[in-house]
């Protein structure tokens, strides 16, 4: 069993800890944020994640997981400290680091014994040197320390499957015993494990994040040329990823990405290498190609309805994926802002990003179910593939519909079986729309 205390209780830090507590070590959860520690302790979680609530419940019943707002009272005992906060976009694109530098004066002001200072949070290339040199300032005397990159993979609605199965471990420091000592902590898990330089490991994160995003924003751009020459786009996808050096993996057409990686990441990526005078193309047009497809679902609904000026447009869906309430950077909130400057009336539901979305978008009308969402509408927009949406009683949506027009944003219907029904459907890159 290993001591473990983890700065930052969101998405990563949570997942992180809990994680680490189950596979039998001891951590604690560090967060200046006293009513989300005072919620964790009442076993309320302040986040949404599939299984997240029973693992934390577990661990702590086992004494395994605790959490404090006391860095005096998290590095007491400590062998590793994972920063875990968040990294959010600045004015320009770039990585806002104020929370790293927070956490990184936290731990040497408080560090009374030697650390391994673990970065999981998404970093700019040359954070790890630079939070060095931060605890080699702020530390008291000269307390033995080494920083080690190890940046994450998780995905909102998975991410407890993805700590536990993952495709790769990815450790970088520049004093490799300590980036052993960590891969020690992952060894449970059987897992492939690379150890490289700090700044290797903070650009495979950006390099990864950054490629699966393009590949979201090539399959949009096919879909958008699908559409003007009569071709399915869900096929086409299809017979690419029989092409074993193609895959299937991110290949969905729909709405574009959003989340708190994906377009944080590709314009931090971007910004970096404009500071350093590269020109990235490709990245900046796959941040446009996702632009385009928030603003395709107006343009489609104007083409239904003609003036969208008292049309009353429903939304099937708010957070930016299912089986998340995370809402940020969701297309939900985009179009929404697009569909009432153009003077229509909307109104949504989700199944659990309700209570975001109340708080992010304060005058958007929100239905207890789809059916009373669909109740007068005259256009439905799918913009999250949840399940449920996927078997609903579309007689029944489209007797209460004032006009019978579904945007499928997702393609999560079949375009005939939905006409059957007498829907003026249209989708993404679906063929004979």
């Amino acid at each position: 069993m290993k001591n473990i205390t983890v700065i930052g209780v969101g998405y990563v830090g949570l997942v992180t800890g809990v994680c680490f507590a189950d596979l039998g070590n001891k951590v604690v959860c560090v967060d200046i944020n006293e009513q989300k520690i005072a919620d964790l302790e009442a076993g309320k979680m302040p986040i949404y994640e599939p299984g997240l609530e029973e693992l934390v419940a577990r661990n702590v019943r086992a004494g395994r997981l605790s959490f404090t707002t006391s860095y005096d009272d998290g590095l007491k005992g400590a062998e590793f400290v994972f920063i875990a906060v968040g990294t959010p976009e600045g004015v320009d694109g770039e990585a806002d680091l104020r929370y790293v530098r927070m956490a990184a004066r936290s731990i040497a002001e408080k560090m009374t014994h030697p650390l391994i200072i673990v970065n999981k949070s998404t970093v700019p290339v040359g954070t790890g040197d630079w939070v060095a040199d931060i605890v080699r300032e702020y530390r008291n005397g000269d307390v033995d320390f080494a920083v080690v990159s190890n940046p994450e993979f998780l995905r909102e609605g998975s991410a407890i499957s993805d700590f536990m199965y993952p495709d790769r471990i990815v450790l970088g420091s520049l004093n490799r015993e300590a980036a052993e000592r960590v891969a020690q902590l992952y060894l449970p898990l059987r897992a492939t494990i690379m150890i490289t330089d700090l700044r290797t490991a903070e650009m495979i994160k950006y390099a990864s994040n950054a490629f699966l995003a393009t590949r979201i924003s090539f399959i949009n751009e096919i879909a958008n040329i699908c559409e003007a020459l009569g071709a399915d786009v869900k096929e086409v996808a299809t017979g690419m990823g029989y092409d074993k050096r193609i895959g299937h993996a991110f290949l969905d057409a729909g709405l574009g990405y959003g989340g708190s990686c994906f377009p944080k990441d590709v314009k931090a990526l971007a910004y970096m290498a404009e500071v350093k005078g590269r020109h990235p193309q490709l990245l900046r047009a796959v941040m446009e190609i996702n632009n385009y497809q928030r603003r395709s679902v107006v343009r489609k609904l104007e083409d239904a309805l003609g003036e969208l000026r008292g049309k009353i447009i429903g939304l099937l869906g708010l957070s930016f994926k299912p089986n998340t309430d995370d809402m940020r950077e969701a297309p939900s909130l985009y179009i929404t802002r697009m569909l009432q400057t153009a003077g229509a009336h909307v109104r949504a539901y989700d199944p659990v990003a309700m209570e975001n979305a109340a708080r992010l978008a304060p005058d958007l009308e929100l239905s207890p179910d789809p059916y009373t969402l669909a109740t007068g509408c005259d256009a439905l927009v799918v913009v999250t593939e949840w399940n449920e949406f996927k078997n609903l009683d579309l007689a029944r949506i489209h007797d209460l519909m004032r006009q019978p027009v579904i945007i499928d944003g997702r393609n999560i219907y079949d375009p005939e079986r939905v006409r059957e029904f007498g829907f003026h459907y249209r989708g993404i890159g679906r063929g004979y729309d």
